[in-house]
């Protein structure tokens, strides 16, 4: 129990990951209503579609025509990750998190060397590769090699190849990239990253508590969002490329981490409530 009590928000994403994993397959397989089709589109009760506004964007660089139900379901996913942060479908939803998670263990744990220094940075070029090869090629370019969706087409409708995505990104987070797939490469996860800078909810920072002993830099997956000068000054980790994923407030003794809404306009008196 103290170990959960320790590690609540890892626990809360698992279950998270997999709730959503077993609502897909029990639409797939028992017909259930409750959330049907997959991450690049869905429909929750039948009726609120759900579309991955990236593959939208790919579709529609291609040059073919969306209908109105993607669009509406795109909206929707942008206003939700508006509010709880863009890349929160990295660390709460996305099937590739918990092997991206278990490369980072695994680097902790035997210290490997030799490992290519690629830029965080590069990931939106990625995402922007993405839309212009879709352009050339006619077709939503990264949808045809996305192992998110690979891995979860084939964890819902059936094991096969596509589970080869688990060794291959494992072995490129602990062999070959410093930062790792979710770290350097991923369109999907710079493009979420995009819709975070305008997030509302983010890890509030207590300054005044902050003894700066670097346990939530050592934990974090996306550790240069915490440069304390910065998030000091604003009360909270800014910019988008937190994952929400709760880790600094795990591992904090002092309790500086929390929950909060930001202020939407300067000068606004943050929320009080931490969660």
């Amino acid at each position: 129990m103290s170990w959960i009590l320790a590690h609540r928000y890892l626990v809360l994403r698992r279950l998270s990951q997999a709730g959503i994993l077993l609502l897909f397959w029990l639409g797939a397989h028992m017909h259930l209503g409750w959330l049907t089709g997959n991450l690049s589109s869905s429909r929750v009760f039948r009726t609120v579609p759900l579309s991955d506004p990236y593959a939208a964007l790919q579709v529609l660089a291609s040059g073919h025509l969306i209908s109105s139900t993607v669009l509406i379901g795109a909206a929707v996913v942008v206003l939700f990750y508006w509010f709880v942060g863009g890349r929160s479908f990295c660390s709460w939803v996305c099937p590739v998190n918990p092997v991206a998670d278990l490369g980072r263990v695994i680097k902790r744990r035997f210290h490997p060397h030799g490992q290519l220094a690629v830029a965080r940075e590069a990931r939106y070029g990625f995402m922007l590769l993405g839309l212009v090869l879709s352009a050339v090629l006619g077709v939503a370019a990264f949808e045809w090699i996305s192992p998110v969706s690979m891995l979860h087409r084939e964890i819902i409708f059936g094991a096969g190849l596509g589970l080869l995505v688990i060794p291959w990104i494992l072995a490129l987070d602990v062999l070959v990239l410093r930062h790792g797939w979710c770290g350097s490469l991923c369109p999907l996860g710079a493009f979420y990253a995009l819709i975070g800078r305008a997030s509302l909810l983010r890890p509030a920072f207590a300054a005044e508590r902050c003894d700066h002993c670097g346990d939530c830099v050592r934990v974090c997956p996306e550790p240069q969002v915490l440069h304390f000068d910065r998030i000091a000054a604003a009360g909270f980790v800014g910019g988008g490329e937190c994952t929400n994923c709760a880790r600094c407030i795990e591992v904090c003794p002092q309790e500086v981490f929390s929950f909060n809404v930001r202020p939407i306009r300067a000068g606004d008196e943050p929320a009080t409530t931490e969660i």
